[in-house]
């Protein structure tokens, strides 16, 4: 690899730490703040929405420089249809791992010198306590979501098909989407970095139970991104199916019949007389 890729792939990485250390700080900080248990319906909302965001911004920030992945599920689906390479998929992964770590890190000083109470007990950490600590609807739970998620990444950022500046609006929307019914069930994670970070903080803290169901949120959200661009993939029309769409028109007016001719003298002459 020469320098200047070299540059080029450390820039990358950089800029999807940042985006994950903000997606975590800001996501997981305003769980920690107004709660998001399914019986508060404000902090429930407020918790979805601050996920949400957390993606816009990032998209309309860092999108130019590392397409904001942030999630290693979703570098992981990219890496499947062969838009990443698998050194930059590794590169990706480390460097949003430590994000989410760092983005905890900042939370564990933030409310520990603050001295603010944290609502959720873990750090914004994820758990089972929504399906009852069943680990099989907790897997379901969040591979169904990261399938969601991800599926609709695949179709916003498709190269065959132009859909504007509101990619980074219609991702974090759908984050949005996807925590809103998440949330109540297994906190949501569909990011195997979001969910790392303060599940470690949390377990130097004292509180080691998110640290052990921490491997269904490492492991569900992974499948669910390999499983939509496996999906995607096999849906997408192929570029000879998109060429053979374009051409449909132009051959179905090009066998439509002529008009006919009216051969009629005598009703044309009256015809141009009136």
């Amino acid at each position: 690899m020469h320098y200047a890729e070299r540059r080029i792939s450390m820039k990358k990485y950089i800029a999807e730490f940042i985006g994950t250390l903000v997606l975590t700080t800001l996501g997981c900080g305003t769980a920690m703040l107004v709660g998001c248990n399914a019986d508060n319906g404000c902090g429930y909302i407020l918790t979805a929405l601050a996920f949400g965001l957390s993606i816009v911004a990032m998209a309309y920030c860092i999108g130019n420089i590392s397409g904001c992945h942030i999630n290693p599920a979703v570098s992981l689906g990219f890496l499947i249809r062969g838009e990443i390479k698998l050194a930059d998929f590794c590169g990706y992964v480390i460097s949003q791992f430590l994000g989410g770590l760092a983005g905890a890190g900042l939370l564990y000083g933030i409310f520990g010198l603050g001295r603010v109470y944290d609502r959720t007990g873990g750090y914004g950490s994820n758990g089972l306590s929504g399906v009852h600590g069943s680990v099989g609807a907790g897997l379901i739970v969040e591979c169904l979501l990261t399938f969601i998620f991800v599926l609709t990444i695949m179709g916003v950022t498709s190269k065959k098909f132009k859909h504007g500046s509101f990619g980074g609006l219609v991702i974090g929307l759908s984050l949005t989407f996807v925590h809103i019914f998440g949330i109540g069930l297994t906190g949501t994670s569909v990011n195997p970095a979001r969910s790392f970070g303060p599940a470690v903080i949390a377990a130097i803290d004292g509180n080691n139970a998110p640290l052990s169901d921490v491997w269904v949120f490492l492991v569900a959200p992974l499948v669910g991104a390999a499983l939509a661009a496996i999906v995607y993939t096999l849906l997408e029309p192929k570029d000879e199916e998109l060429a053979a769409e374009e051409d449909a028109p132009a051959e179905a007016k090009a066998s439509s019949p002529a008009p006919a001719k009216n051969n009629n003298r005598k009703y044309n002459n009256k015809k141009k007389r009136r």
